[in-house]
């Protein structure tokens, strides 16, 4: 039999020195690769039995045992806000890591806790710790300063101790039987202010940006930073006075909850400088002098007398039982009922700046908030909507998208009732004034019914470094828009035509809604800003109360029948399963003590958390994105929080 012998594979060709590098080269980066991927793959398959295990831990035992005779602490961290304007991932990943510099809270849950310790036998009392919330406004905390008049009335002893609070804080504090302070502490009264800078100076003189401000309202101050050297007549007298009014009712809060005189308080501060020297600058003797608190303690003795009333716990924070507010919450979510048939009154909440699009929470996008409202719209089960607004205003093509909706579901058969937070101004009446009801705090701010564009030109500033604009265009008005050429006079007649056109509409749309004549809207307008007290003598809101009246109100209309007849349900963006499951891990106790030593979680945090919107932020968003191309974008925004 004959064999074929196979020939012998060529010889490799030998590789050239340089092409061996880099192939060797790629080799460590390959391997390299696939080991980091691996890392990565085993570090999140850990996490998530990490957090499989938490879930687990937290369905078979439930939320924190709650046992009688405790103590509930409140002591809030971060800003008070009507909702989370950070995913739930931020959140949580802030929270695991303790930045309490970003952190919010959300008026519904504080509020909620409150409510629910009122009528719950198990807790003692409540101490009030306040020195870490970042109030917003004093419609909202009127808001939790009634929930906690209310907590008292059902014979719950209310306890607050701080090591220093500001006015906001104390206005809740006030509240308590008894209010201990530090000795080292202080509580300060000094009213209202509200202050900004104007840059006319820097932008004409120094930078040669000329910014053409064009506005239909005498009152409408908005602007008046980028074109004004100080604050025109017109803007001190409106701001002074709602300001005053807003004051005045603090004064009476404060006055009626301690047992004070309101003159009394209000000459305490005009005379703060004698005062304070008399108490030798003490500051914490000078608050137990005007009787703004029961006495001076540290913490420890604190600590001691809550033991003392209470339960002692060596176990717990202070010594005595107690439970926290995120604990408590999350005791009182798990009694709730998952599966609730009964009819709903949904709450659409409508808070921070209005702008084109889909906007996530926080803010509010013409087709996102208007999502909300069609899907409660389009459920069969919700038979009547809340919409809870605090904005200051914004777009007006945006506002214009949510009112309409506002319309529709009513033309759907389902009553809409606003509840207007701590501000509810200008675009944020836009939205509101087609409600069946509207709903606000006479500390409430609210109006400014006006219009106005801003159209700033650099061609001066680019003159100064020797750029110059020129061309050709077809027609005379062909790149008239271009913020690099001078302005031309008939553009900016252009301009103020559309702003004129959204003045006539806006005032023409509140007369409808509220059932004025034109005039009579014009002579509240002029975008002027009203106290909720002062728009409701004016007809612009129809009623004070809080978002508590506001759902009773819809109810009633939607003839729902009593309270437990109908369930409240928050509409708001889905959360997605991920950001469920991160979110939940980040707040077990594994996860929070693994994020809090991970660096690569505060980079995490850090690319995640959402910017700080400013004022100077929303106009350049504004002048940048004009739209569909539109030349003119016609604003309807507020800068009057203060």
């Amino acid at each position: 039999m004959n064999q074929t012998v196979p020939p012998l594979p060529p010889p490799l060709p030998r590789r050239n020195p340089v092409a061996a590098f880099f192939i060797g080269l790629w080799d460590v980066m390959n391997f390299t690769r696939r080991l980091i991927l691996n890392l990565l793959f085993f570090g999140l398959l850990f996490l998530l039995l990490a957090g499989l295990v938490a879930v687990a831990g937290m369905s078979a035992g439930g939320s924190k045992t709650l046992q009688d005779r405790t103590t509930l602490v409140l002591a809030p961290e971060g800003r008070l806000v009507e909702q989370f304007s950070a995913d739930p991932v931020s959140r949580a990943l802030s929270k695991a890591m303790g930045d309490t510099g970003s952190t919010e809270v959300q008026l519904r849950d504080f509020i909620r806790v409150i409510e629910a310790a009122r009528d719950d036998k198990k807790v003692e009392r409540v101490v009030l710790e306040l020195d870490k919330l970042q109030p917003s406004g004093f419609a909202s905390l009127r808001e939790v300063a009634a929930a906690l008049q209310d907590l008292r009335a059902q014979g719950k002893q209310v306890v607050a101790f701080s090591q220093s609070m500001s006015q906001s804080q104390y206005l809740l504090a006030a509240q308590a039987d008894e209010i201990y302070l530090d000795p080292m502490g202080s509580v300060l009264l000094e009213g209202l202010g509200r202050y900004r800078q104007y840059f006319r100076t820097g932008l004409q003189d120094k930078l040669g940006v000329d910014v053409h401000l064009f506005k239909v309202g005498q009152y409408k101050s908005a602007a008046e930073p980028y074109v004004l050297d100080a604050a025109s007549p017109q803007a001190k007298e409106a701001d002074l006075f709602w300001m005053n009014d807003v004051w005045q009712r603090y004064l009476d809060d404060v006055a009626k909850a301690r047992g004070l005189d309101a003159a009394q308080l209000a000459a305490g501060i005009d005379t703060l400088p004698e005062g304070i020297a008399a108490a030798g600058g003490d500051m914490a003797r000078f608050a137990l002098q005007q009787k703004l608190v029961t006495a001076l303690k540290t913490r420890e003795e604190f600590d001691t007398l809550m033991t003392e009333r209470g339960v002692a716990d060596d176990d717990a924070d202070g010594g005595f039982r107690n439970i926290g507010m995120s604990d408590y919450l999350a005791h009182i979510d798990a009694r709730r009922n998952p599966v609730d048939a009964r009819p709903q009154v949904a709450v659409v909440v409508a808070s921070g700046e209005i702008s084109g699009g889909d906007l996530p929470a926080g803010r509010i996008g013409g087709e996102s908030t208007s999502a909300l409202l069609r899907e409660a719209r389009d459920d069969d089960k919700v038979k009547a909507v809340v919409l809870r607004v605090d904005s200051p205003g914004g777009e007006v093509f945006a506002s214009e998208q949510i009112r309409r909706e506002v319309v529709a579901l009513q033309a759907a058969g389902k009553p809409v009732v606003v509840s207007m937070g701590d501000l509810a101004a200008s675009g944020g009446y836009w939205i509101s004034m087609n409600a069946d009801r509207i709903y606000a705090d006479p500390s409430t701010i609210t109006g400014s019914i006006g219009i106005f564009g801003m159209v700033p030109n650099v061609a001066r500033s680019l003159d100064k470094i020797g750029v110059h604009t020129d061309g050709v265009g077809t027609t005379r008005f062909a790149g008239a828009f271009d913020i690099t050429k001078p302005l031309d006079p008939a553009v900016g007649q252009v301009i103020q035509a559309v702003i004129d056109k959204g003045y006539a509409d806006f005032t023409g749309r509140v007369a409808e809604a509220r059932n004025k004549t034109i005039e009579a809207v014009d002579e509240v307008a002029q975008g002027r800003v009203w106290s909720g007290a002062q728009a409701k003598e004016r007809g612009l809101v129809d009623a004070f109360g809080g978002l508590k009246d506001a759902v009773a109100d819809a109810a009633d209309r939607a003839k729902l029948g009593k309270q437990d007849a109908y369930r409240v349900r928050y509409i708001e963006k889905a959360t997605t399963p991920f950001a469920q499951f991160v979110s939940g891990f980040a707040g077990s106790h594994a996860g929070a003590w693994m994020l809090g030593e991970s660096g690569m979680a505060r980079l995490m945090l850090a690319r995640t958390m959402p910017e700080v919107d400013t004022q100077l932020r929303f106009v350049e968003n504004a002048a940048r994105d004009q739209g569909n191309g539109a030349p003119v974008k016609s604003l309807v925004y507020c800068f009057c929080g203060l």
